[in-house]
């Protein structure tokens, strides 16, 4: 078992752009945040004890399997070994239930008895919802629509942890009766720090972005540098926020082994191959604190697709700046492209990931065969080599099961229509009153 998190702040030869708090903020949001969580994202410390009620906890499914994926391998041709850390074997089928048993335990402890967060796919809303049963708390959930229609048994499973669970937009906000960006996880997050807002027993709780919640994922990626009987030297995660890429990927930063850092996102929302390096809402309500982030603005509305959890209009504040400085490489993939990867990797080895996933698993194809993922070289001085190719392997994160995916899986079998394009004008109007970084 691992007993410690591993902080990568140390490890930057830089601060953090500090957040802003606009005019119209109420300080709702970082109000209730618990001291020890305010800690974890400034400190230089560089390992944090994990708390013996959270480690009993993580008992119950850590450490988590790794294994050569062999018959993947053959599948796709891969040139180098493709090994694969699998992060859905636990109740909340994903990645997600490390931060949000660690967060639970931090407010239940700070005094709150009710958590409140919008979740995009439904693996964060399940995650805090078992961890809100687990430490005896209330959860209330606020689940993008679009996504709670294509995967109801999400909200099934959140209701029986005892959640409740609305689709957003709902009617219970005033920012869900505004009737913008109805199939954005932006909204369903200012619903919820609008909801929490309204009675001081209520915390808000985010599960992905935050410098906090990235560290109380490292478990992953300390767990793989010791369960890799290899080296390798292309880290590869999806990124919504960025929470599974940073589980994954900064551990081996933080150890100073030159790994390729590879996040990959949607093509839907690329903030970090398209996107701009400015200051923007975490949130669709304007009231929030304002990050320094890669984003493509809170504004844009997002089209609707299956890459689920991955469609965030913006990228942790730590993953920007470590993007800004050269340190981690991304590129964009489409649906279509993810979800038949990870049909692939089903067929092959028999596990189903999570959509999300299957652009993780699209990118370490390119990387293990060809070459380079589309896009950028090699960002880290070489890292994986010149011309970004894997030498010696390929590490991927599939951060969680598609068991209740199977609506995208069976729209791919039926032949799913293509990707739409991010457009290029509507993105440059989201970001055009932006402060740059």
């Amino acid at each position: 078992m691992i007993t410690h998190w591993r902080s990568v702040l140390p490890h930057l030869v830089y601060d953090l752009p500090p957040d802003l708090t606009p005019e119209t903020s109420s300080g709702a949001v970082t109000a209730g945040l618990p001291l020890e969580l305010v800690r974890q994202s400034v400190s230089s410390k560089e390992f944090w004890e994990i708390p013996e009620p959270v480690l009993e906890r993580y008992r119950s499914y850590r450490p988590s399997p790794l294994w050569r994926a062999r018959r993947f391998e053959e599948e796709v041709g891969a040139r180098v070994p493709i090994y694969v850390k699998y992060e859905g074997g636990n109740i909340s089928g994903s990645h997600k239930l490390n931060t949000a048993l660690a967060q639970a335990h931090y407010y239940h402890r700070a005094g709150f008895r009710e958590l409140v967060t919008g979740t995009g796919a439904g693996q964060w809303g399940t995650a805090l919802a078992a961890a809100c049963a687990a430490f005896g708390m209330t959860c209330t959930v606020f689940m993008v629509g679009g996504s709670l229609r294509d995967k109801p048994y999400r909200g099934s499973l959140m209701r029986l942890f005892g959640a409740e669970v609305h689709a957003s937009p709902s009617t219970l906000t005033e920012v869900g009766q505004s009737g913008a960006q109805a199939n954005s996880l932006a909204l369903a997050i200012g619903e919820a720090v609008e909801y929490a807002a309204a009675d001081p027993k209520r915390a808000f709780c985010i599960g992905s972005g935050e410098t906090y919640s990235i560290l109380h994922q490292t478990v992953i990626g300390l767990e793989a540098v010791e369960q890799l009987p290899e080296p390798v030297d292309v880290v590869v995660g999806s990124v919504g926020a960025g929470s599974n890429f940073g589980g994954i990927a900064l551990p081996f930063f933080a150890r100073g082994s030159g790994e390729r850092l590879l996040a990959v996102e949607s093509s839907a929302t690329p903030k970090l191959t398209r996107g701009v390096y400015a200051y923007d809402h975490t949130d669709a309500t304007g009231t929030g604190p304002v990050e320094a982030m890669y984003t493509i603005g809170s504004s844009y509305g997002i089209p609707p697709s299956h890459s689920a959890g991955l469609r965030f209009h913006g990228a942790a504040k730590v993953i920007s700046a470590m993007r800004h400085h050269g340190q981690v490489d991304a590129v964009a993939v489409g649906q279509r492209t993810a979800l038949e990867a990870a049909r692939v990797f089903a067929m092959s080895e028999l596990v189903l990931p999570a959509p999300e996933s299957g652009h993780a698993l699209a990118a370490a194809i390119e990387v293990a065969t060809s070459g380079v993922a589309p896009g950028d070289a090699a960002a880290a001085g070489g890292a994986g080599g010149a011309d970004g190719k894997a030498r010696q392997g390929v590490l991927v994160c599939v951060s969680g099961h598609g068991l209740l995916d199977l609506s995208a899986y069976d729209r791919l079998l039926a032949g799913l229509p293509e990707d739409a394009l991010a457009d290029e004008e509507a993105l440059r109007a989201a970001v055009s009153g932006l402060r740059r970084v």
